[in-house]
């Protein structure tokens, strides 16, 4: 069982045309609390991340946002919203939320989400670090990608094995739950075995 304290949550900086992923994103934050969890994330206000952050904050949770000076006129909306750091890259930013979390969460979202998302697989893929990964499948918003990850493994460029780097539910009570259990597969290079450390 992973001993979880911390899970960055990368999600949209729009709110997206349905009602239903403004409720999503504050369920997940609902959730965080709940089960005391500190939540990682990109700093926004705005769009699903304020959502979220805002949900965890005003219940009493613990909030870490990392942000890079560029984005912060253009995400962050009045005060920031619990513990803000501001970094001078997006590199940074990835790399500091990586190392502070226990795990990692992919919402819906757009372009920067998927890279956020994709750069943490990746990283399990090569063996950097072995932290659980979730997709938080809400309304089916994941199902084309899905599609097209299976479809990669078939036409092997993704191994069978590492399609299992990733789990996926539409509810986030059993996200969270099935996270705490997730052993990803190892990936190419070795750790040591006191260590998980990305990038």
């Amino acid at each position: 069982m992973n001993q979880l304290r911390s899970i960055c949550v990368y999600c949209g900086s729009s709110m997206g045309g349905k009602d239903v992923y403004r409720h999503a994103a504050e369920l997940m934050g609902r959730e965080l609390v709940s089960r005391g969890l500190r939540l990682i994330y990109g700093a926004g206000s705005v769009g699903l991340m304020g959502v979220l952050a805002r949900t965890v904050h005003e219940r009493g949770g613990e909030v870490l946002g990392i942000i890079p000076d560029i984005l912060a006129p253009r995400e962050v909306a009045g005060d920031a919203i619990g513990e803000t750091i501001v970094v001078e890259t997006m590199h940074e930013r990835k790399a500091l939320m990586a190392s502070e979390a226990d795990a990692f969460i992919a919402m819906p979202g757009g372009y920067g989400t998927l890279d956020e998302l994709f750069e943490a697989i990746t990283w399990g893929q090569i063996g950097i670090q072995r932290k659980p990964i979730g997709l938080f499948n809400v309304n089916g918003y994941f199902d084309h990608l899905l599609f097209w990850i299976d479809g990669a493994v078939k036409e092997g460029f993704i191994r069978p094995q590492h399609r299992q780097l990733f789990i996926v539910s539409d509810d986030a009570s059993l996200l969270l739950e099935k996270l705490a259990f997730h052993e990803p597969p190892p990936g190419f290079v070795k750790l040591p075995d006191n260590g998980q450390k990305f990038g």
